[in-house]
């Protein structure tokens, strides 16, 4: 696995391209991305439920949980870059959801919540950058309560051999423009939750050939 971008480096990547991600990441994903988020948010959301959202980016998942979870529901956009929480406050403004949203930021890898507080916890593309991915899943799971469920979508590596040789070709060009990359690259979580103790609920393969994401939905096992 590619080694990810430093913190202070992944806040500067963020921070230029906020105004644009959303562009740039469904036209790179030929929009297989938002149909991940809308897989986690329909698969790992109840209605009521907190939820947050790690890695929320430009808040395109917590928009989605924050309809799903509807009026009683809370939901906390977490994320690195305030650049990117900006664009999600004007977004979350226009969808009219601001007395269930709430926004915080800081890092993943060090979660500032106590154990089993959320009913769901939700990482959409977030783990792909992130310069340690094993530990932010952890505290995912750390932070989800007892019956409560982990929803991710990451980037993975394409099973053809073949496909797999030339993407990791032009992801090695790609590298070298952090801001078009977004230091994303392949990362494989899913074994670490279930070492944990999580049970797979969901999962499946989506996205183009050459940059597939896996969308998965993990329980914790209830107490």
């Amino acid at each position: 696995m590619r080694k990810g971008l430093g913190i202070e480096e992944l806040k500067s990547v963020y921070s230029r391209i906020a105004g644009r991600y959303d562009i740039q990441h469904a036209l790179l994903t030929a929009r297989s991305d938002q149909r991940g988020r809308n897989m986690l948010a329909e698969s790992a959301v109840r209605p009521g439920n907190s939820v947050l959202d790690c890695g929320s980016g430009t808040g395109s998942t917590g928009i989605l949980a924050g309809k799903k979870a509807g009026p009683d529901g809370r939901v906390v956009l977490f994320d690195l870059s305030d650049a990117m929480l900006d664009v999600a406050r004007q977004k979350v403004a226009e969808s009219e959801l601001q007395a269930r949203i709430e926004f915080r930021t800081g890092d993943m890898v060090h979660l500032p919540f106590g154990d089993a507080e959320f009913d769901a916890v939700l990482s959409t593309y977030s783990l792909c950058p992130l310069y340690d991915p094993a530990a932010g899943a952890l505290e995912m799971y750390r932070v989800a309560r007892p019956g409560g469920r982990i929803g991710v979508a990451h980037s993975t590596e394409p099973a053809n051999r073949i496909v797999r040789w030339l993407a990791d070709r032009i992801e090695s060009v790609a590298w070298r423009f952090p801001s078009l990359s977004m230091g994303c690259r392949s990362v494989e979580v899913l074994p670490v939750l279930e070492s944990a103790g999580g049970k797979v609920l969901f999962s499946k393969v989506i996205g183009v050939p050459f940059w597939p994401f896996h969308v998965f939905v993990v329980e914790k096992p209830p107490a």
